[in-house]
């Protein structure tokens, strides 16, 4: 849970969510085993279960999404797939509506368009997220297409 604080400040008002402290009980084996992953992955328990909640709950809501990645970098995938971010980039390029480009996304992969639904509404609940992947994505073949364009006027 998280409480809104508004603050003024020489640039105005701004909100700041602050964690407020819940209570659950646990098990001496879910405690250490939380305290075990935790340290692996270099942060604190506390961050850890609150990451395994709502990722938890978002693949209870959305059946086949699972997480990938680093605690600082987590990114929502198919099981046996690929990322929620590459399955919504490559729609973004084909025409036509939803449900054409769901038949052409899968008649050129090996996609279920169950899956491609379920991945499409999971980035329905999380646009921003989303979003900024594909243009992380599209930012990072950019620089690539303009380092070969140097590289070639280099040795032209």
């Amino acid at each position: 849970m998280s409480t809104t604080l508004r603050y003024y400040g020489r640039a105005g008002a701004k909100e700041v969510a602050v964690a407020t402290s819940t209570s659950f009980r646990i098990s001496d084996t879910a405690k250490t085993r939380l305290a075990s992953r935790a340290a692996r992955e270099g942060m604190s328990a506390t961050a850890l279960l609150g990451q395994l909640i709502v990722e938890g709950i978002d693949q209870l809501d959305y059946p086949g999404i699972v997480f990938r990645g680093p605690a600082h970098d987590r990114r929502a995938a198919l099981a046996a797939g690929p990322d929620v971010w590459e399955i919504v980039a490559r729609l973004q390029e084909l025409e036509g509506t939803e449900e054409q480009r769901i038949s052409l996304l899968v008649a050129e992969s090996d996609l279920h368009p169950r899956l491609v639904r379920i991945a499409l509404d999971y980035a329905a609940e999380h646009p921003d997220q989303v979003l900024e992947r594909i243009g992380r994505n599209r930012a990072m073949a950019e620089q690539s297409r303009r380092m070969a364009q140097q590289r070639e006027a280099l040795l032209a």
